[in-house]
């Protein structure tokens, strides 16, 4: 199975990176998933959770605020002023 490589950085570091088979996030006209092999799109985000699954069925989830969302060749970047992890979760969903 294909996997994306997601970035998610607020103004200040970087929140979280690595491979992930799917990212699920809020944006200003409601959530987008995005699956290896997606068009190009940039989105603005909405206040709200960005979840992140990665190969295993684990999900990190992050809170981010004021920015956007790009997707380019298997390439996420989440790029919010504000962003911090919530938590990452031991089980599979």
């Amino acid at each position: 199975m294909a996997l994306l490589n997601v970035s998610v950085v607020s103004a200040d570091h970087e929140v979280w990176s690595g491979e992930a088979r799917q990212i699920v996030a809020k944006t200003l006209i409601g959530e987008i998933g995005i699956l290896a092999g997606h068009e190009p799109v940039l989105a603005i985000l909405d206040v709200g959770e960005v979840r992140i699954t990665l190969e295993d069925g684990k999900v990190v989830r992050a809170r981010a605020e004021d920015g956007f969302l790009s997707v380019e060749h298997d390439m996420v970047t989440v790029v919010a002023r504000a962003a911090e992890l919530v938590h990452a979760d031991s089980s599979t969903h």
